[in-house]
């Protein structure tokens, strides 16, 4: 059973190396254990348990330790520092028709409302966030000043 044990750590440390994110090592910890088991003539029910346990023993102890060092969250990129910044339409934005582009901090994206409304070209608009390569914006508050009146001439219709 000496030499099981012997390839059984070949084993699961190939696997560690060959993957990112400590996936086997505790095993190759437990088959160690069991490695030194087998070596003292212990019966094969009692090297098994030893692999279990110590490998169970390895995952408990050292998970916590090894998920700061390993990092699973995504990374912001620099692309999402233009997200909440100004920028100006450079071709009309119309998801319907597929197209629009905004010059934000030195860079043109493709560009998509937010909302789904068309935003002309030349207005302000603010980055919601990044889709894939697409940039969601909204108008900017001072894109579109308030018309004094919504229909021209609707001030006179009452008289």
């Amino acid at each position: 059973m000496t030499i099981f044990w012997v390839v059984a750590i070949a084993v699961f440390l190939l696997a560690e190396a060959l993957t990112a994110g400590l996936t086997s090592i505790w095993f190759a910890i437990g088959a160690l254990a069991a490695l030194v088991a087998a070596l003292f003539n212990a019966p094969i029910w009692l090297q098994m348990v030893w692999f279990f346990v110590i490998s169970i023993i390895a995952l408990i102890i050292t998970r916590p330790l090894v998920s700061r060092f390993v990092n699973n969250k995504s990374q912001p990129t620099n692309a999402d520092m233009v997200i909440g910044m100004s920028g100006i339409v450079t071709e009309m934005i119309d998801n319907l028709a597929g197209r629009g582009a905004v010059a934000v901090a030195g860079k043109v994206w493709t560009a998509r409302s937010a909302d789904g409304e068309t935003i002309p070209l030349g207005a302000t608009v603010t980055a919601d966030r990044i889709e894939g390569v697409k940039l969601f914006v909204r108008p900017a508050a001072e894109s579109f000043p308030p018309a004094e009146s919504p229909v021209p001439g609707a001030e006179d219709a009452g008289e």
